[in-house]
């Protein structure tokens, strides 16, 4: 099946009440075990890639994993440049076949980051390709973005933010972060905020990052293998879910995967000290990445079943 745009996925998930999984991809590992999962819950899917995973893998490999991938499937999959910093950045994804990109000018002032996404707009839309934004600002690290502290989105200038540049969906800051490390005490959303932008954007697709939500099974796993990750933890999946009932169409999932992914292996390299075949050990963390998917899928999208 060929690559396709958000339109009709996000349309309908608005209607129903669920969110699109937007999973970040590395490598051809992580890339099966999330078009695995997608097949098993007939799912559609977002596969994400970052400016870091471009630079790290090639955009041309990254396409060409994807485009074997979909030779041999039937689900509706959206390819998308998460966080691009920049016009060109976004151009060239464009021209190289992604259908979805995200300009990130969070980090802008106001009128600047209106003036960069309308640049990417403008190029986006005359080839058909949808483009998303962000407007206020997440805690933690991500790709050239490095905040201290988040900012909220202000819902009034969510509503000119997206008339003004022409975005098609918007990332907005309701509470969640980036990173594994997200909450040092209870957990909490702004989900009045997140009702008053849907309420004066009826019907607008809107995207949540810095969503994953840290399972502490693989926190414990990864550290009873020699990892280190302290007291990281994400956002409840209850949570999520409700977000993904009021307006939210898209949620970003990376920490989660790389979490499953390395603990397996860990896992895998602690029982089997002699093994230096990669496929040994890159076996089971596939399977850990379909598997974290599919928990995803069904318990905080709610995709299941909707192709």
């Amino acid at each position: 099946m060929p690559i396709t745009t958000p339109k009709e996925m996000f349309a309908r998930a608005y209607r129903e009440g669920y969110a699109i999984g937007a999973f970040n991809v590395n490598n051809m590992e992580i890339i099966q075990g999330i078009m695995q999962a997608g097949a098993e819950e007939r799912s559609p899917l977002i596969l994400q890639v970052s400016a870091g995973a471009r630079k790290y893998a090639g955009q041309i490999y990254i396409m060409k994993l994807v485009e074997a991938a979909l030779a041999e499937s039937d689900l509706p999959v959206v390819v998308h440049l998460d966080h691009g910093p920049d016009f060109e950045l976004c151009k060239a994804c464009i021209d190289g076949g992604f259908s979805s990109v995200m300009i990130d000018g969070s980090h802008l002032p106001f009128e600047e980051n209106i003036a960069v996404t309308k640049q990417v707009v403008e190029y986006a839309h005359d080839r058909g390709v949808w483009v998303e934004a962000e407007l206020g600002r997440l805690a933690g690290v991500e790709e050239h973005v490095n905040s201290a502290q988040s900012i909220y989105t202000d819902p009034d200038q969510a509503v000119e933010f997206a008339e003004r540049s022409g975005c098609d969906s918007l990332a907005i800051a309701i509470g969640t972060s980036h990173g594994a490390y997200k909450f040092k005490g209870e957990a909490k959303l702004d989900f009045e905020r997140l009702d008053k932008i849907s309420s004066m954007m009826p019907g607008y697709p809107l995207v949540l990052h810095g969503a994953s939500s840290v399972p502490q099974e693989f926190v414990e796993m990864a550290n009873k293998y020699g990892g280190k990750l302290g007291d990281a933890k994400g956002v409840p999946e209850e949570m999520l879910r409700k977000a993904a009932k009021s307006g939210v169409c898209k949620i970003n999932i990376d920490s989660d995967i790389r979490l499953a992914m390395t603990a397996n292996i860990r896992k895998y390299m602690a029982e089997h000290p002699e093994a230096f075949d990669p496929r040994a050990y890159l076996k089971p963390a596939r399977e850990a990445v379909k598997d974290m998917v599919k928990r995803k899928i069904r318990n905080v999208l709610g995709s299941s079943d909707k192709i």
